[in-house]
């Protein structure tokens, strides 16, 4: 028997609950393997009542009072066996019984992002999976406002849930979250990241109900989930098909590069 069954069976045995890891999030370390037993069937209810009617010790007698029969466990045996079987009512006939609702378990929320990171400062973030086009777009636009210097950083792409039907979340929202969170925080620590600011591109076109909109959590300019300030701007996809958008954004393009350079300084 491994070790992690025997703590297990320790802390079982002094009512601690333990819990296992139903996901593998994105770059964690595997759950660690080991046997575990089997799980004991499961017993009709009549028959562990049986069980605890033959363990039961027979009453002791009083010399004033005369025992109950209706109380004793054979007595009770004997209402368990000649119990009658409760049967459907009739086609047609009303129900007594008064019928309970079942809720329906909760679905994970369902949304995907690509990002890159621009100097190791700025999160560059896009619902969904960019184009060959819009990254081009994308490249062109930071250049050209003294953001960008050099060569675009590699595209990272996110998907929630990681597992197609892998678990049924409780809190499905704050999983969501946690999971964006976590990624992000993972990438900067590998890559060596100081994130300053959340370039959100199609923030201007997303619905507050959204998938990813309710994750990103924006209040005041900030993304609640990263905790960063977010800088809004329209969708790359609608940019690409529009020179009027472009003409608008640009502006503001000037902006947020005179911003970059004052905090590089």
């Amino acid at each position: 028997m491994t070790p992690e069954v025997i703590r297990r069976q320790y802390l079982d045995a002094m009512g601690i609950t333990a819990w296992a890891s139903c996901y593998q999030l994105p770059n964690a370390r595997p759950t660690q393997a080991c046997e575990w037993e089997e799980a004991p069937a499961q017993v009709p209810s009549r028959e562990r009542l049986h069980a605890l009617l033959d363990d039961a010790p027979a009453p002791r007698s009083q010399p004033s009072t005369k025992p109950d029969a209706a109380a004793s466990p054979s007595a009770v045996r004997a209402l368990l066996d000649n119990a009658p079987v409760a049967e459907p009512p009739p086609e047609g006939s009303a129900s007594t019984a008064p019928s309970v609702s079942v809720p329906e378990p909760a679905k994970p929320l369902n949304f995907s992002f690509s990002c890159q990171c621009i100097g190791g400062r700025l999160l560059s973030v896009s619902e969904g999976e960019m184009s060959p086009v819009e990254q081009q777009l994308l490249a062109n636009m930071l250049r050209a406002a003294g953001v960008l210097e050099g060569d675009m950083p590699t595209v990272s792409y996110f998907k929630w849930p990681p597992m197609a039907t892998s678990f049924t979340p409780e809190e499905p929202l704050e999983e969501a979250q946690e999971g964006m969170a976590a990624f992000v925080a993972g990438a900067a620590s590998r890559q060596g990241w100081r994130l300053e600011q959340v370039l959100w591109w199609g923030a201007q076109e997303a619905v507050e109900e959204s998938p990813f909109a309710r994750v990103m959590a924006l209040a005041n300019a900030q993304s609640q989930t990263l905790a960063l300030p977010v800088w809004q701007g329209p969708a790359l996809a609608s940019l690409t098909q529009s020179a009027e958008a472009k003409r608008a954004l640009w502006p503001r393009l000037v902006a947020l590069g005179e911003q970059w350079r004052k905090s590089a300084q």
